[in-house]
């Protein structure tokens, strides 16, 4: 998981609400055992219509989404991260978000702000008629800003989650900041317990 103390770019305006998982990436494309490769996959079915947004090349390597209410709802697939973040999406910007949605975004890297909806509605239609519109989400700061204006907003963001954000740490690197505690555990536990240091030793070399 990388670093992210910003991003910085176009922004695709995805006017819709209650976006959920399943329109994300179809359930058909749940079948590979990579969490890479979604990316080509989403939004398949409304990709087909030529005028749905990321079809638009003027937003081309765009990597925030805009959206409206309830974005990321319905059920919990993993997978609707990943594919978002396959894109090239680094940041999602709506007036809400679906909880597990929301939970899995802070583990993979991706930023997701809640705005009020009138400040939704503002960068909505700005980026709707001029595209080339540049929007900076500063996870430090917690501040969006439309470069080339004074429009700046703050937005709440869980220390927790940003700690995670600043430092590029996922599930795996947490835990790997506490490598010596573990190790001292693992070397003094009671014996007569099953040694998961060597069934781990054990299982790498399978």
């Amino acid at each position: 998981m990388n670093k992210i103390s910003q991003v910085a770019g176009q922004a695709f305006p995805l006017n819709r609400a209650d976006v959920d998982t399943d329109q994300i990436i179809p359930k058909q494309f749940l079948k590979r055992i990579e969490r890479s490769g979604f990316g080509e996959f989403a939004f398949f079915d409304w990709k087909k219509d030529p005028n749905f947004i990321t079809n638009d090349t003027r937003y081309a390597g765009a990597p925030i989404i805009l959206a409206q209410q309830n974005f990321g709802c319905g059920s919990s697939r993993e997978h609707a991260v990943w594919a978002i973040e396959d894109m090239g999406v680094t940041a999602i910007i709506a007036p809400s978000f679906g909880d597990i949605f929301r939970t899995n975004c802070s583990k993979v890297g991706l930023v997701t702000v809640a705005l009020p909806q009138d400040d939704i509605n503002y960068l909505m239609s700005r980026c709707e008629e001029l595209p080339s519109t540049q929007i900076v989400v500063n996870v430090a700061e917690q501040t969006v800003t439309v470069v080339g204006t004074d429009w700046k907003r703050s937005f709440n963001v869980d220390p927790f989650v940003k700690h995670r954000l600043l430092n590029g740490l996922d599930d795996i690197g947490l835990t790997l900041q506490h490598v010596d505690v573990i190790g001292t555990f693992e070397e003094t536990r009671n014996p007569l317990k099953p040694n998961t240091k060597a069934a781990f030793a054990d299982t790498l070399k399978m």
